[in-house]
């Protein structure tokens, strides 16, 4: 017979004792997010209205207000036409919207580098990097 009281549970540790639960998962931030971030604060450093570069770059005030709360996946003609509409290249646009996330990444995981953060895991898995 066994020594074990039938009506109490039993507890099974998922993690050796002492182990502190990995930190929690800092959300990346989106690149529509960064792109329209971009395009937003060069707009506003041009002092220029969100209908004023709308009608120069030939797109609606309201998708274009959606594209800079990254609100809209914005096609490459969207992006340029907006770009082209601020005195900007597409490659500009671009450049600066890599450097914004660049900067952001490098906050929360203290290096730019999503490998020093990964190999800190204690899970084995795989990883994609487009």
């Amino acid at each position: 017979m066994s020594n074990h009281v039938p009506n109490e549970a039993r507890v099974i540790p998922l993690r050796p004792q002492g182990a502190r639960p990995p930190a929690p998962a800092v959300k990346e931030p989106l690149w529509r997010d960064l792109v329209g971030d971009v395009l937003r604060r060069e707009r506003l450093a041009q002092e220029r209205t969100l209908k004023d570069v709308a009608d120069q770059a030939r797109i609606s005030m309201p998708y274009l207000s959606e594209v800079e709360r990254g609100r809209k996946e914005a096609s490459s003609e969207v992006l340029a036409a907006a770009a082209h509409a601020l005195g900007l290249s597409l490659g500009d646009l671009l450049s600066r919207t890599r450097g914004e996330l660049t900067r952001v990444t490098s906050r929360y995981n203290g290096s730019g580098s999503r490998r020093g953060a990964a190999s800190r895991s204690s899970h084995d898995g795989l990883c994609l990097v487009a």
